[in-house]
C-alpha cells in the first residue's frame, strides 16, 4: 500500500532528529549547492528541501542499510531533474550524521567509449552513436562493478567517470579510486530502474526522430532488448530505487538546457569542447522521450520512493511506498 509520508511533522522526536542532523550537515550541503549554482540560476528553499525531504529520506535509508554488506540505491529522474544534486546531499547526510561510508556513481560514467559506439552505430544502427539509450553503457563493467562491491574479498577498484563536454571517457588517471567498500553506493542516471515495453507498443512513431531515422524500428527494437536482458539483471539488484518524477517532458526539455549552460559555463567558454544548443538539446532529447514517458507512467508503480518535482525544479511531495 502507497502511503505520502510527511516525516517531519510526524512527532517531536523526529523534529528533534532533524534539526539536529541539519544543524551538522548545513555547512557542507550549502557549500556544495553554492557549487552548483550560476550567478541567473539560484538554488531556493533549500533548508526546506534539506529538513523536510532530504533528511528523512536519509534516515529511512540509514534504517535499511546493513553494515555488513553494501546496500544499493538507485536513483533515477529524466534529463535535468536533478539527480546529481539530491544524490551528492543525501550523500553527504549519510556520512556526516549518519556514519556510513557513502560511494555515489553515475551510469553516465559506464557510457562505452566514442569509438565503441561508432562501432556499434556501424554494426547495429547509426543513432546509437548518441549516448544514453541501453545498448551504449558498458554493461559487462556495470555488472563488474556490482559484482566486485559484492565480494567478501574486497579489492580496491577504478572506475571510470565520463566527460559529457568532450563525449568520451575521461583518462584513467583522472578515474575514480574506490579503496574501501562502503556500506551505501547510490546509483544513479536517468534510466536507472526502466523496464522494457511490449514489442508491439514499439510499432508507433512517438517523435519525427523515430518517423524519419528509425523506420524499420531496428533502433527501438534493439534498446527495448537491452532493457529486456542485461539491464533488466543489473537492476535487480538494487535493493531500493528512488525516483524524481517531474510533471511533463517539455519541462525536462527546459532543465536540460539549462544543464548545458552551466556545462558551458564550467567550461570556461573553450569553443573545442561539444556543448549543444537549444535545438541540439531538443533533438538529443528525443533519443530519451520513449523510454523517459514510460518511466513517466510505470516508474511510480514499482519504486520505493517517489520525490514529485514542481515546475520550479523542487520537490514539493515524497511518496513512500511499504517493502
Amino acid at each position: 500500500m502507497v502511503k505520502i509520508i510527511q516525516w517531519i511533522k510526524k512527532n517531536k522526536k523526529s523534529m528533534k532528529l532533524a534539526n539536529e542532523c541539519f544543524s551538522k550537515v548545513k555547512k557542507d550541503c550549502f557549500k556544495f549547492i553554492k557549487s552548483q549554482e550560476t550567478k541567473t540560476d539560484k538554488f531556493k528553499n533549500k533548508e526546506a528541501m534539506i529538513k523536510s525531504f532530504l533528511i528523512p529520506l536519509c534516515y529511512w535509508i540509514s534504517k535499511k542499510a546493513d553494515k555488513k554488506r553494501p546496500y544499493f540505491v538507485g536513483l533515477a529522474g529524466g534529463q535535468g531533474t536533478g539527480k546529481t544534486t539530491i544524490s551528492s546531499l543525501v550523500q553527504i547526510i549519510l556520512i556526516k550524521f549518519f556514519k556510513l561510508k557513502v560511494f555515489r556513481i553515475s551510469i553516465d560514467d559506464f557510457y562505452k567509449t566514442r569509438k565503441e559506439r561508432i562501432s556499434l552505430s556501424k554494426r547495429v544502427h547509426p543513432m546509437l552513436l548518441t549516448r544514453g539509450v541501453p545498448g551504449t553503457h558498458d554493461i559487462n563493467m556495470m555488472l563488474g562493478f556490482f559484482k566486485k562491491i559484492k565480494s567478501k574479498k574486497f579489492k580496491k577498484l577504478k572506475l571510470p567517470t565520463f566527460d559529457k563536454a568532450k563525449d568520451d571517457r575521461f583518462n584513467k588517471k583522472n578515474w575514480y579510486d574506490l579503496k574501501n567498500k562502503p556500506d551505501v553506493i547510490i546509483f544513479e542516471g536517468w534510466c536507472v530502474g526502466a523496464k522494457s515495453e511490449q514489442n508491439n507498443t514499439l510499432k508507433k512513431t512517438i517523435n519525427s526522430m523515430e518517423k524519419t531515422k528509425d523506420q524499420k524500428q531496428t533502433w527501438r527494437r534493439y534498446v527495448n532488448q537491452q532493457l529486456k536482458s542485461k539491464y533488466k539483471n543489473l537492476y535487480s539488484q538494487l535493493n531500493c530505487l528512488i525516483y524524481l518524477k517531474a510533471s511533463s517532458f517539455s519541462l525536462l526539455q527546459k532543465w536540460r538546457l539549462k544543464q548545458e549552460h552551466k556545462l558551458w559555463l564550467k567550461s570556461k567558454k573553450n569553443s573545442k569542447l561539444k556543448i549543444m544548443n537549444k535545438d541540439d538539446v531538443i533533438s538529443f532529447m528525443q533519443t530519451y522521450q520513449r523510454i523517459t514517458q514510460n518511466m513517466f507512467k510505470n516508474t511510480p508503480k514499482y519504486a520505493s520512493i517517489i520525490l514529485n518535482l514542481n515546475s520550479n525544479h523542487q520537490i514539493k511531495s515524497a511518496v513512500y511506498r511499504n517493502r
